[in-house]
């Protein structure tokens, strides 16, 4: 599988990435997920502490113990659980960051995390005191890079201007173009990767449809506007090639993509989204035919 460069950094990471959120929490299945993953030429896999209790973390160590010089491993924080685990609440304070890492760490069981992600963000946030903790987490060794989790335009300015972050994950497909009015071309500008979550709109973008379909619709779009697109996005962008394909390939055609983070609950769907990303790129004329059919909206909220 082809890779790409994350951001300035010299980590390279396959164009496929394993959300790991899915895998489950039986060590087994876990296991064998991951290692389909390992099998297709996945070399990156995107966890975080706040998965199944940190559990998600112990699965993804224990799974790629054998491959750890091979493999970039990324984790999050910022979220952190009540004590009751009845819920959690956002703490992005240096402190936190500095005290989670360590955890992350030992149920990892690495010396080190690759990509050490901000999980959200705001503007209310000590902005410069989180970066101080990366920044300290980079020289003391715990990390190699960083990057934030975040849809928040204003924020992810913030962190342009302020940070030595390579890479800003967020949700990006046919569905939600939103990234492209100001995120992409940003982020583009200055180097920094973007890694996509969400390339399937919860499904709507595989061969299931309206299957998938909820009553209130998809972002901006409703239920009615929804049963006439997805058909239509199908025959006139899919004839020829899986749904999949093509929703996989419409993030990758943009160059500073460098990684769609899909996530898998069977070893067969690693394979098949694997295979998806190994097919052909779309061309610019089908790139420009998606843009036609589908909403180019921007961020009304968020901010």
């Amino acid at each position: 599988m082809k890779k790409r460069r994350l951001g300035n950094s010299d980590l390279y990471v396959s164009e496929l990435g394993l959300g790991c959120m899915s895998i489950g929490t039986e060590e087994k299945e876990a296991r064998e997920i991951i290692e389909a993953a390992l099998e297709e030429g996945i070399n990156y896999f995107d966890t975080a502490d706040l998965y199944d209790f940190g559990e998600n973390e112990n699965l993804v160590g224990k799974a790629l113990k054998e491959s750890r010089e091979q493999v970039v491993i990324a984790t999050k924080v910022g979220n952190r659980w009540n004590a009751d685990k009845s819920g959690w609440s956002w703490d992005p304070s240096k402190a936190y960051i500095k005290e989670a890492v360590k955890n992350s760490l030992k149920r990892l069981d690495i010396d080190y995390i690759d990509l050490y992600q901000l999980h959200g963000g705001t503007l209310d946030d000590p902005i410069d005191d989180i970066i101080e903790a990366f920044e300290e987490l980079k020289t003391e060794g715990f990390i190699r890079y960083y990057g934030i989790s975040s849809i928040r335009p204003n924020v992810i300015r913030e962190y342009v201007k302020k940070s030595n972050i390579v890479s800003v994950m967020m949700q990006y497909s046919m569905l939600d173009r939103r990234p492209e009015e100001e995120a992409l071309p940003l982020l583009a500008e200055h180097g920094i990767s973007v890694v996509t979550r969400g390339p399937l709109a919860k499904g709507l973008l595989s061969e299931k449809l309206l299957e998938k379909a909820s009553e209130k619709g998809y972002l901006d779009y409703s239920f009615e506007e929804l049963s006439k697109l997805l058909p239509l996005l199908k025959e006139k962008a899919a004839a020829a090639r899986p749904f999949t394909e093509v929703a996989l390939q419409y993030n990758l055609a943009d160059s500073n993509v460098a990684s769609v983070i899909a996530g898998a609950s069977s070893a067969e769907q690693v394979r098949s989204n694997a295979a998806a990303v190994r097919s052909k790129p779309l061309t610019e004329k089908e790139v420009a035919l998606i843009k036609n059919l589908t909403n180019a909206s921007v961020y009304q909220e968020h901010r």
